[in-house]
């Protein structure tokens, strides 16, 4: 309850602190008001009533601004110090409430009467008091702001009261809580409230204990991880090694930012480069991080060549480099159309087809040229495992990534024309399949986010010219041909290989063997010669190796005899290479029974085929020689059951087979052969055997036959046609159905040559077997 005694006193309002009963403190005096209400106070008692301001931020408070409960306290000395200001120490005497203000104009003077302490039960204030010193023990023990002593003293108190009030000066409070437990009379509400502030005072000294201990074990380890980089770069300065590994990372950090790589990439090479910087020099696994963040760097991310789009360029060096293939040139120069016009069409996936030395490998290049776009061979022959094509994980030791990656770090560019060579070639193993991990390389919905093993993170493929090579087309698995857009390019002509060399190769060879044009000639018979004698091939790789024999042999006579010229002539050319290596281009000089001549398509091109057939007495066996394929067997037995069938329409004895034992030969062989298209010339060296009637020598045949006589198509018509033109042949029959193929023979070879279509074996006969009867053999 409040005493009723009034009394009026000198005000001091106090910013940012109490004044509790029985405490003693400094204060500094500096406001007008505030100075006033001092002197007044010293007039007369030297008592002042001290309360707290409600905003400390205030410099002119009124009365609503001020708390109602305060401290009456005695001054017990004051001092007046250089600056103006008034230090005073005073001591708490007894809380009161200002009942009204008297005066405000030039100091604080109130009316206050004493608010007086409320006691309780005696023995739940002492245990208050025993649980409020408790926990200020502790309370002690955590803040470390406070002396031993002081819970010494404060032990001593027997009064509840005055023991809160001590200990409440002891803390720091805020002064809202402070104010709190000031204006709270009942003595068991103040000791609960004080031990409930002091609770919560030690779960955030705890609190900040430990965020301190992390935050310094954070700066020892930040200061001993800065002093051991110190201690580094004085043993590496020591060392010779100026910049260390720090300088390194530095660099690298530099090369990253400077990069033209993607965001997200970028924030790759960065993760890796702390890694780096953080693993030790001589791990192991320094070096794996730094070779990934190199191929990073080195890898062409966004760089690119600006396409040449000019048709009529591009159709010029193409020619300029190449004669004939007009079907590739035509295909080339259609791309070009095409993204002159969209501007944003993606690289086909082009699949060269055709035996060896025809110039798959060099129109690659001059495609690349033609389009002013940087050119990057790899080589598939004999690769059979999937890593080879996706590269190695970074586990493995010695990862790496694949031939792809590789490829694009070589170009330098994301549009580079890239030439998969020898792709028929690849096979598989337990280690994967590589066929299949080209499947995504090579589909163009898919390569733009082509994924390495090794990178990780996805590369785009898609503005790549991809060009593959193959040699044969029954080896490469069908998903993958059904990515590809198939050019196949056929041998040459003899016309097309002198071309050739006069054009390209001998020029070549004249100067890789250090002579001048003025210093070697190759006449014109010569080297139609060395074409048809010295080389057997459907391209001209052969054909480049004898020319450079010939430049060989003719710049050892110019430098051993002195002479100016060397002129090769047909002489001269079985002088310097002996005697010819090849008799093709030979037909058969007359007209023979029993041995027709076939056309046949190898991996080396077109080439003739000479079918012997021999009766003699027996008793109907067939044999077959030449190793030849399953395919070619039955091929054979089909044309025997067809004539047998047709013997008497053929005027052949019925029981020809009863008697004689029959002999099928086809010469070279030590060389395989197989395929269907044999099947006409069998049958027609057959009949001519049984029928005596020779075979015209200037006829060649391919198609396959039916137990009922029909001729089916063949595959590979323009090479068997160079071929039979290479042979001297005139006459070529071949199945009506392939009527449709001739477009792709060139002109020259089909003004030389007359084609039969026929679709019946009688019609072959008609024309292959000469009218004239002879004695079989």
């Amino acid at each position: 309850m409040a005493d009723q005694n009034k009394i009026q006193i000198p005000l001091l309002p106090l910013r940012g602190i109490l004044v509790f009963p029985t405490m003693v403190l400094h204060l500094d005096v500096g406001r007008e008001k505030s100075v006033n209400a001092l002197e007044k106070a010293m007039m007369d008692d030297h008592n002042i009533f001290l309360a707290a301001q409600k905003e400390s931020s205030l410099d002119e408070p009124e009365a609503k601004d001020i708390y109602r409960i305060g401290t009456l306290a005695k001054v017990k000395q004051m001092l007046k110090l250089p600056n103006g200001t008034i230090r005073v120490l005073v001591e708490g005497l007894y809380r009161g409430e200002i009942i009204q203000f008297t005066e405000q104009e030039d100091q604080f003077v109130v009316e206050i009467q004493e608010f007086k302490d409320v006691h309780g039960n005696r023995n739940e204030e002492q245990a208050l008091m025993r649980s409020l010193l408790e926990q200020f023990e502790q309370y002690i023990k955590i803040s470390k702001k406070i002396g031993p002593e002081t819970l010494a003293t404060v032990s001593d108190i027997d009064e509840p009261g005055r023991l809160a009030d001590i200990v409440t000066s002891h803390l720091s409070l805020k002064i809202k809580d402070k104010q709190e437990l000031l204006e709270t009379d009942e003595v068991k509400a103040r000791l609960q409230r004080l031990i409930q502030l002091i609770s919560d005072e030690r779960e955030v000294l705890n609190l900040e204990r430990k965020i301190g201990q992390r935050v310094k074990k954070s700066m020892e380890q930040t200061q001993k991880e800065y002093y051991l980089r110190e201690q580094m770069k004085a043993i590496q300065k020591e060392l010779g090694d100026k910049d260390g590994k720090s300088g390194e990372v530095a660099q690298l950090r530099q090369k990253v930012e400077k990069s033209d790589m993607p965001e997200k990439i970028i924030e790759v090479a960065f993760k890796e480069l702390d890694r780096y910087e953080k693993v030790p020099q001589s791990s192991a696994e320094s070096s794996v991080i730094r070779n990934y963040i190199d191929w990073l760097l080195a890898l062409p991310w966004t760089k690119q060549t600006e396409d040449n789009l000019d048709i009529q360029h591009a159709e010029m060096t193409l020619n300029e480099d190449h004669y004939g293939l007009e079907k590739v040139k035509e295909r080339i120069l259609e791309y070009l159309a095409v993204q002159q016009l969209t501007n944003s069409l993606k690289g086909p996936i082009l699949c060269l087809v055709g035996p060896p030395g025809v110039g798959k490998t060099s129109l690659a290049k001059s495609i690349a040229k033609s389009i002013n776009r940087n050119f990057v061979r790899i080589s598939l022959g004999g690769v059979r495992d999937e890593a080879e094509i996706r590269g190695h994980r970074r586990t493995y030791v010695g990862a790496m990534p694949g031939r792809i990656i590789q490829g694009m770090k070589k170009a330098q560019t994301v549009n580079p024309v890239f030439l998969l060579d020898e792709i028929d070639k690849m096979s598989s193993d337990f280690r994967g399949d590589p066929s299949s991990a080209m499947l995504e390389v090579l589909d163009p919905e898919q390569n733009s986010t082509f994924s390495d093993h090794y990178i990780e993170e996805t590369y785009d493929l898609s503005h790549v010219l991809f060009i593959a090579t193959a040699n044969n087309l029954s080896t490469i698995p069908g998903p993958l041909l059904d990515r590809m857009e198939v050019i196949s390019l056929a041998g040459y002509t003899e016309l097309e290989k002198v071309h050739i060399a006069k054009e390209h190769l001998i020029d070549k060879q004249i100067k890789e063997n250090g002579m001048k044009k003025s210093q070697f000639q190759i006449k014109d018979e010569a080297l139609i010669k060395l074409i048809r004698t010295y080389t057997r091939e459907a391209g001209v790789r052969g054909l480049e190796r004898q020319i450079a024999s010939l430049c060989r042999k003719a710049a050892k006579i110019i430098v051993s005899e002195d002479r100016k010229k060397v002129v090769i002539t047909e002489k001269q050319l079985e002088v310097m290479l002996g005697k010819p290596r090849f008799r093709y281009g030979m037909m058969e000089q007359e007209d023979q029974i029993g041995a027709a001549t076939g056309l046949a398509y190898t991996t080396a091109g077109g080439d003739t085929l000479s079918i012997e057939v021999s009766l003699y007495p027996g008793k109907g066996k067939l044999i077959l020689t030449g190793k030849l394929g399953d395919v070619m067997k039955e091929s054979a037995q089909a044309a025997f059951s067809y004539i047998r069938s047709r013997a008497d329409e053929l005027h052949i004895d019925p029981d020809f087979h009863e008697k004689n034992d029959i002999h099928i030969h086809v010469p070279e062989g030590a060389t395989p052969k197989d395929g269907p298209s044999a099947g006409i010339t069998m049958a027609t060296a057959l009949v001519s055997s049984l029928t005596g009637r020779p075979v015209r020598k200037e006829v060649g045949m391919t198609g396959e036959i039916t137990l009922r006589g029909r001729v089916l198509p063949i595959g590979g018509l323009k090479e068997k046609s160079l071929s039979a033109h290479r042979a001297g042949l005139t006459k070529i029959i071949i199945p009506a159905e392939n009527e449709k193929d001739l477009e792709d023979i060139p002109d020259s070879i089909k003004s030389e040559l007359t084609f039969v279509p026929v679709s019946h074996l009688d019609q072959v006969l008609e024309h292959a077997l000469s009218e004239e009867k002879h004695e079989s053999n």
